[in-house]
């Protein structure tokens, strides 16, 4: 093996205000989805595996809402709520 090979973990952080960004934007693009009759889950899949935002409906702006954030975001709000781990470690 070559010297340039890193074996330690990089470590990803996000500011507090963003994680609350992020919950209320996810909330607020599910439920202006599920008005127009979509399957939430399904479109915002969709969404966040191609980045593409015609998966996202332009009802209550949520098209505009979920492009403030790049995907990581959204994605470490889901985790976070998924295994409920709420701390900052």
């Amino acid at each position: 093996m070559n010297g340039n090979f890193k074996d330690e973990t990089v470590r990803f952080k996000m500011q507090q205000e963003d994680v609350n960004q992020a919950r209320d934007i996810l909330l607020t693009v599910y439920q202006a989805l599920k008005e127009k009759g979509y399957n939430p889950v399904n479109q915002m899949v969709g969404y966040l595996i191609s980045g593409d935002p015609a998966y996202v409906t332009s009802h209550n702006n949520a098209r505009s809402l979920i492009r403030k954030l790049e995907r990581d975001e959204l994605l470490e709000e889901l985790v976070k709520y998924y295994v409920g781990s709420n701390d900052d470690s």
